[in-house]
């Protein structure tokens, strides 16, 4: 390998994964001009896949902020395992952490902001510390009834897989803040004087007028907390200098939900602004130019002209690096490290067969991500999906498929399986508001990962592969096989008993 080339990999590998205060910072390709967006003072929540760069947005606007914003950083991964209404406490004990051991830095020495500070963690922690002494119960109840539910059927036409909420668990959930409501009622009546105490930190501020609080992570609090931990972080930053940035799945975050007839959480447009990092295939020609201009930014600082860049590539290489990762930076750049691992010096050409044999170590790897973040109650289902879904196009011979536009309005069930499918890779929006050649109505097209099917060797005469990159593709689409409710669900009927087993030789 040549020099060249193992200082490209180096650079690439201390950037892929982002770290805060990282000695040499990954520069922010802005191709969307989010970053402008990213640091005005306004509440947002950012979304993106995995890998698309959510944690470097909120990293590189927090060094492009004006010098009179500061930004509180908090890894909500951290909190996965902790209980409601704790969670929220320790995030808030964290952002008040951070700014009183950056009190003199940010605020400057004022005795009456240290104390502010102070009185404000003590009393998180005398909530924190008030015992839960029937969180165990309910949680076991919560479990119960959400185990009970694993029946797959149709009601009214509306698919339901187990990830849609049920009734059951639901209640379960209900039943855990109630009886968490003597320490949220307190937590509450506390919101006014954490308020006012903030105010008059900031009026004692001559340096600091608005501070950021970035939530990176979202999606790893339960679901069925995150409505509750937005709500209060939305009502704590409103009429005074604080702006939340949430970072977060879409399809893995519940950010609004109704309780008691009494909306709880943030509404899009109306309580924060969205930001959208991701770039999906449905566009394959700005996905590929992004994607192209990130390895451009790697390749400069590893002193390689674009032109030597672009020959790191042979034949469709670059557009099946592109397939393969789905879009995201993040798999597009592991892609690329692990074809360049192996190649001899002057052999640095990626070529399609290469991308071939690592796409299926990817799609495995995506399945082990989802397992990792899905709830325990959703993973044997989306396990089910994917074996469906996946032989479902082996059987037809086809990668990509046609869901009704109608079906996906009216079945909460099948739209939500999709979506979190998305979110993890798995498959891939190529098309909307498709007309079928054969049937009425309109269509959504959806592609299967290329790794579901990188077994096959050849592809001629066993499966017809709709090349997304081809400008003719949203045409070829048109005529792709139809997935709706009924035939998703014999499919899932028949799935075996461990997906996960059948899923390592559904392409055999």
């Amino acid at each position: 390998m040549s020099q060249d080339i193992k200082t490209l990999r180096t650079i690439v590998q201390e950037g892929i994964r982002v770290q805060r205060d990282s000695p040499e910072p990954v520069d922010y390709i802005d191709a969307a001009n989010t970053l402008s967006d990213a640091v005005a003072r306004q509440n947002h929540v950012i979304f993106g896949r995995r890998g698309c760069g959510k944690t470097l947005l909120l990293h590189e606007s927090e060094r492009r902020v004006k010098a009179d914003v500061k930004v509180v950083y908090i890894n909500c991964e951290d909190y996965k395992q902790h209980s409601f209404p704790n969670v929220l406490i320790e995030i808030l004990d964290q952002l008040f952490g951070e700014l009183e051991k950056n009190l003199t830095g940010w605020f400057g020495k004022k005795r009456r902001s240290r104390e502010l500070i102070q009185e404000i963690r003590a009393e998180l922690l005398r909530l924190k510390r008030n015992a839960d002494e029937r969180t165990t119960q309910v949680r076991t109840a919560s479990s119960s009834e959400a185990s009970d539910d694993r029946s797959v059927g149709l009601a009214a036409h509306g698919l339901h897989v187990g990830i849609a909420e049920r009734a059951e668990q639901k209640a379960a959930i209900e039943k855990e803040y109630e009886e968490q409501d003597s320490k949220i009622r307190e937590l509450n009546l506390l919101l006014p004087t954490l308020k006012a105490r903030i105010r008059e930190f900031f009026e004692l501020s001559t340096e600091v007028k608005a501070v950021f609080l970035a939530l990176d992570d979202f999606y790893h609090l339960p679901r069925s907390i995150q409505p509750h931990v937005a709500d209060y972080i939305h009502r704590l930053c409103k009429d005074v200098p604080l702006y939340f940035k949430i970072a977060t799945l879409r399809h893995a975050s519940v950010l609004f939900a109704d309780r008691d007839k009494q909306p709880i959480g943030i509404q899009e447009r109306h309580d924060f602004q969205p930001i959208n990092v991701d770039f999906t295939l449905e566009n394959f020609k700005r996905t590929a130019g992004q994607l192209r201009q990130i390895l451009y930014a790697y390749g400069e600082k590893a002193k390689m002209h674009r032109s030597e860049v672009d020959d790191l590539f042979m034949g469709e290489g670059f557009d099946r690096l592109v397939l393969a990762a789905g879009g995201v930076p993040r798999d597009f750049l592991s892609l690329l490290l692990e074809a360049l691992s192996t190649k001899e010096p002057g052999e640095e050409k990626i070529g399609k067969d290469d991308v071939r044999q690592l796409s299926l170590q990817v799609f495995q790897r995506r399945i082990q991500e989802l397992k990792v973040d899905a709830e325990q109650q959703d993973q044997d289902m989306l396990l089910k999906g994917i074996n469906a879904i996946t032989r479902f196009c082996l059987e037809r011979k086809e990668n990509v498929f046609l869901v009704p536009d109608q079906a996906l309005q009216e079945q909460n069930g099948l739209r939500e399986l999709l979506n979190r499918l998305l979110d993890y890779r798995i498959i891939h929006i190529v098309g909307t508001a498709l007309t079928h050649k054969s049937f009425p109505g309109t269509f959504a097209a959806f592609a299967l990962d290329i790794g579901a099917y990188a077994k096959f060797r050849k592809l001629e005469g066993r499966f017809r592969e709709i090349e997304i990159t081809a400008p003719d593709s949203r045409e070829r689409c048109r005529n792709s096989p139809i997935l709706e409710g009924e035939n998703l669900l014999q499919l899932l009927k028949n799935a075996p008993p461990d997906p996960q087993a059948g899923l390592d030789d559904v392409a055999a």
